[in-house]
């Protein structure tokens, strides 16, 4: 750069600004000469816009406005051709007609295209002839060799080359591999490996199972090779089928019905085997089938017995005596020796043995008499054997139906309970009425209703046969009371269409009710019409105030009572209480004092605290019945003791033991006197306890404390 006010003095400086300067591009300040620091790439940046300025160098002033100038960076060839993708993959389909494009392959350079031939490409194919070609413009790849088969070879590789410069000496190169694979079309038809199968089947094979397979081969893939077989020609058409199995491709041969040895040993098909999908373009190329013979031979087996039917269906008629026959059942052996045949029943098909059957001859008989109305139909199954080989044995169904007789007589529909307004119309129709019959339709409908001959002019009350199996019930008078009668008894007669019919008589009840205008029901109850007749609300309310007050009397009366009676517990020192104690268990004697705590058993309540009832006063005055109080001399404490029991048992005051029983009181003036051993123990008494001796063994302890005591006496 250089200013024209420069005269060379080197008082101007120069300055450099802008996109890479003073890193790419620096300037001589006093020469003004602009120089590169490193090396440019196009590529990377293709042009630098700068601005440079001329100031003073001593105040920095500027001489001139800054000048703005573009640096271009001037190509050369020096980037190879890129292809976009290292590899390719293409399909083209066989026998493809020459030409035919497969894919187009594209490289890009980095190089100014404005600029000579750097960015001009040539591609060219380096391997794959003769197979392929390329454009060496457009880099498209087409084949070169027709009727190319996939079955022959199926992938071929293709290196393509792209060169810049025009393809001209000297310039750079790129390359990339196209892995180019045949794709299948159906131009290869089925082949049999062989003319004729040889295939067995046992005749006692069962419809449906597999007696052998087929394959013809088809070099093509996918649904090219997809084969169906089919069965064309043969006399085993009828008796064998052919199915397609498409995962192994072959076919197989199934049996279609059953086999007879004895009748025919052997078949022949004729076995068909075709492309399922054919291409139009290939069909000179056909036929796309082919056929094999398939011989069948049948091998003879040990089968079980045969009954003529697979199922049999007889009647018999319900109530038929024992012994009556039903029907014959009949079974054959299918092999040539034709053993003997026995025939039994399945006894879990017939658990009640209603039936049994002739082991030679298949008839089948009753056992007992049969009734429809319980089951109408049994269902048995009988079995064949052959005599000599019970392990061969065949079983059919035999369905019996037992066929109805009328020997029931139709019934109500349901139990029936009529009402009749007391104010009821003459013809008036109260009920409807229905039958039922246990028997078959054929000896049940149409019912006939009437009423019994003796009372077919009843004064009350008349029948009409509505002839859809229905009765109306009618008021034949007006004004039914229920004081003179409030429940009226009408039997009627019902008979059905049977041959020959049957009847019965059945029995309706109809009740007298008060009505009110309407119709409607307010009571069937006679006792409660004439409580309503006789007595008004006041008089009832009247009488229940009554009641109450006599009760209030009665219960103010034995309050009372109650309070003016003397406790029963007296706190005097001449009173003495025992407790008697009553438990089962005997223990060990009358020596054993380990086997109860005597002072728990006489109060058991006082362990938990609980208050004695010598210091409760009852609520309730309890009154012992009268009973006899034996003398001192008598023998009868049992029955003093026993009677003390059951009247402390029926004592509501008193606590409730389950063992022990207490009697806190014995009365004034008692002249048994006590019996207490603390009070004897401590008066002087005149009593004569000899008598202890005489009450037996349970009063042995107090003989001997009381008995003895003059001897002791005279002994001290």
């Amino acid at each position: 750069l250089h200013s024209d006010i420069d005269s060379g003095d080197g008082n101007i400086k120069y300055i450099l600004s802008g996109e890479g300067a003073g890193i790419i591009f620096v300037i001589d300040d006093k020469s003004g000469n602009i120089h590169a620091t490193k090396t440019l790439d196009r590529e990377e940046r293709a042009q630098y816009t700068l601005t440079a300025q001329a100031v003073d160098r001593n105040t920095n002033r500027p001489l001139e406005p800054p000048s703005e100038f573009i640096v271009k960076v001037q190509d050369i060839n020096d980037n190879p051709p890129e292809f976009l993708h290292e590899n390719y993959h293409a399909n083209v389909p066989e026998r493809s007609n020459v030409g035919t494009s497969v894919i187009q392959v594209t490289a890009s350079d980095a190089d100014d295209p404005t600029y000579g031939n750097s960015a001009k490409l040539v591609y060219s194919i380096l391997e794959g002839q003769p197979y392929f070609s390329v454009e060496a413009q457009t880099g498209i790849i087409r084949t070169a060799l027709p009727n190319m088969d996939r079955e022959a070879k199926e992938e071929y590789h293709v290196v393509i080359q792209a060169k810049d410069m025009g393809g001209h000496m000297g310039g750079l190169s790129g390359t990339t591999k196209v892995t180019i694979t045949l794709t299948d079309v159906n131009d290869n038809p089925p082949k049999f490996p062989q003319s004729v199968y040889q295939m067995s089947v046992s005749e006692a094979a069962v419809p449906g199972e597999e007696v052998g397979r087929v394959k013809a081969k088809d070099p093509d893939i996918g649904e090219n090779g997809l084969v169906a077989y089919s069965i064309i020609d043969g006399d085993g058409m009828d008796m064998f089928e052919i199915t397609t199995d498409y995962e192994t491709q072959e076919g197989v041969v199934k049996l279609k019905k059953l086999l007879d040895f004895e009748t025919k040993k052997s078949y022949s098909l004729k076995v068909e085997a075709a492309n399922v999908h054919i291409d139009p373009k290939f069909i000179s190329n056909g036929p796309f089938k082919d056929t094999v013979t398939v011989k069948i031979s049948v091998e003879d087996a040990d089968e079980p017995p045969v009954f003529l039917k697979p199922s049999y269906i007889f009647e018999v008629q319900e109530n038929a005596a024992s012994g009556t026959v039903v029907g014959k059942v009949h079974a054959k052996d299918p092999d040539a020796a034709n053993s003997a045949i026995r025939y039994s029943i399945d006894r879990h098909t017939d658990l009640e043995r209603y039936f049994t059957i002739n082991a030679e001859d298949g008839n089948i008989k009753t056992i007992k008499a049969l009734d429809r109305e319980e089951i109408p139909w049994h269902n048995i199954s009988v079995f064949a054997v052959e005599v000599h080989k019970q392990h061969q044995e065949a079983k059919v169904p035999v369905a019996i139906k037992v066929v109805d007789v009328n020997d029931n007589a139709p019934k109500f529909a349901a139990a029936y309970e009529a009402f009749v307004c007391e104010n009821a119309r003459s013809n008036q129709q109260f009920i409807t009425i229905s039958a039922d019959d246990k028997d078959d339709s054929a000896n049940g409908p149409r019912f006939i209703f009437s009423l019994p001959p003796e009372i077919i002019h009843n004064p009350n009350f008349t029948l009409r046969d509505n002839r859809d199996n229905t009765a109306s019930v009618l008021v034949r008078r007006e004004g039914f009371s229920r004081q003179k009668q409030d429940l009226y008894l009408l039997p009627i007669v019902i008979s059905d269409g049977g041959l020959p019919p049957m009847s019965s008589t059945n029995t309706l009840t109809i009740r007298v009710c008060g009505c009110d205008s309407n119709g409607s029901l307010l009571s069937c109850n006679a006792e409660a019409y004439i409580l309503n007749a006789g007595l008004s609300t006041g008089a009832l309310i009247a009488i229940l105030a009554c009641i109450v007050i006599l009760l209030v009397i009665v219960v103010l009366f034995v309050t009372l009572k109650r309070q003016k009676k003397e406790p029963l517990i007296v706190f005097e020192e001449e009173d003495v209480r025992e407790n008697i104690i009553t438990y089962d268990d005997e223990g060990g004697g009358e020596e054993d004092t380990e086997a109860f705590d005597i002072a728990t058993l006489q109060n058991p309540d006082g362990i938990n605290g609980f208050i004695p009832r010598k210091d409760i006063k009852p609520e309730y005055q309890y009154m012992p019945r009268p009973g006899l109080r034996p003398a001192p001399n008598s023998v009868d404490v049992d029955d003093f003791i026993n009677t003390r029991i059951q009247e402390a048992d029926n004592d509501p005051t008193a606590p409730p033991y389950d063992s022990i029983q207490i009697y806190g009181y014995e009365g004034r003036g008692s002249v048994a006197g006590s019996l207490s051993s603390l009070e004897s123990a401590t008066t002087d008494s005149d009593l004569d306890y000899d008598y202890l001796q005489n009450w037996g063994p349970r009063f042995k302890k107090l003989a001997d404390l009381y008995g003895s005591k003059d001897t002791f006496d005279d002994d001290s």
